[in-house]
């Protein structure tokens, strides 16, 4: 982290103020290790590969860190030649590619791809992840003159309050051990007028009839890397069968899906470009510890608990999109 970033940041525990009280190693004017504490109740966070620590090394999103960091770029635009991580960020949140002199707060990067998005923009982005994740960010993003990466954790963010213009949280609620809370621990860091936006799993009957939530109370405490395994070996003898099933007109992928075969060909994607993306989201059906869908009447009710306005709750990529402005 570049030390003049220590101003965007407070005590996850009392709030307070802190300080670099270490820098045990620099790189090209950055903190590549070194220790934060707080001011007032003298807490003291780690530094490591450039970026602050404020969550334990091992939690419930060491699944997310795995897969990662094993698919870096494997959804990024710039990999895989489409522009489904471009498409989706700006269809989402409906912001401008001109977010000069904005400060965005990304709630849960994965590996990046939707950071990226958000750089693209021009606004300074601060982006965050409960897991791992953050190696992989900070490989592709870390670099960037306008983004600063944390470690951090959603019911405590380390960040000041009424410091951001928008704030987006893409594909995560979903996956937090208590996805109300989650969603409500992050409007207090928008400013007046601030816009936010989330999305989260929908919760219909024929979500329930997908095979991963019977598979899942087997998977969902597995190791990650003995399951990332198994998945691999699942993917690659449904494969013949997979490669039949999706030719079915209309129905075919979803069918794929409810096997536990995640299926992007309707994106485009084909030969080891589309496994790839199969290994990496059959995983992620199956591993994350959490997986909690929603409804349009919760997900809205959320919004309005937040008391937030221009709210706008409706079905869309990863299953229902959210949107509010933050008033005083």
């Amino acid at each position: 982290m570049k030390p003049e970033y220590i101003k965007y940041l407070v005590c996850p525990k009392c709030e307070a103020d802190v300080v670099i009280k270490e820098k045990t190693k620099e790189s090209a004017g950055r903190i590549e290790s070194g220790l934060i504490e707080c001011q007032k109740c003298s807490a003291v966070y780690e530094i490591i590969n450039f970026i602050p620590r404020f969550v334990p090394k091992e939690n419930y999103a060491s699944s997310f860190g795995l897969e990662w960091n094993l698919h870096s770029k494997t959804q990024y635009d710039s990999y895989s030649g489409l522009n489904c991580s471009e498409k989706r960020f700006f269809e989402e949140t409906k912001w401008s590619r001109n977010l000069k002199d904005k400060i965005i707060l990304e709630a849960g990067s994965g590996s990046g791809r939707f950071t990226e998005q958000a750089a693209s923009t021009g606004a300074f982005v601060i982006s965050a992840d409960y897991s791992n994740a953050v190696e992989a960010n900070y490989k592709s993003n870390g670099n960037k003159e306008n983004v600063f990466i944390v470690q951090a954790d959603i019911y405590s963010l380390p960040f000041k309050k009424q410091l951001f213009d928008k704030l987006f949280c893409i594909g995560v609620i979903q996956h937090t051990p208590d996805p109300y809370k989650a969603f409500m621990a992050l409007p207090q860091y928008l400013k007046n007028n601030g816009k936010l936006v989330i999305d989260v799993y929908k919760k219909t009957l024929s979500v329930y009839l997908a095979a991963k939530y019977y598979v899942r109370p087997l998977t969902k405490n597995m190791n990650a890397d003995k399951l990332y395994k198994y998945t691999k070996k699942y993917v690659d003898f449904m494969w013949p069968i997979a490669n039949i099933i999706r030719r079915i007109p209309k129905i075919g992928p979803k069918i794929n899906w409810a096997l536990c075969i995640a299926d992007y060909s309707q994106l485009g994607l084909k030969g080891k470009m589309l496994k790839e993306w199969t290994y990496l989201d059959t995983f992620d059906m199956l591993s994350p510890r959490f997986d909690y869908p929603q409804t349009l009447k919760t997900v809205e009710k959320w919004l309005q608990d937040a008391k937030l306005s221009d709210i706008d709750v409706h079905y869309g990529y990863n299953g229902i999109e959210a949107r509010g402005t933050k008033k005083l």
